[in-house]
């Protein structure tokens, strides 16, 4: 690992705080697909029923 020195700490959670921001980001967008995903097959499943 590269010698960070007296900034290891700051730059350690910098990384971590910006990883756990991308997973939170990519879980919400697969999320907000599967969401949307699901409306419209429910919405296309009313309109063939008609």
């Amino acid at each position: 690992m590269i010698e960070l020195g007296k900034y290891a700490g700051t730059v350690l959670l910098a990384y971590g705080v910006s990883l756990a921001l991308l997973i939170a980001l990519i879980w919400h967008s697969v999320a907000r697909n599967a969401r949307a995903r699901d409306e419209l097959e429910a919405q296309e499943g009313r309109r063939d029923a008609r």
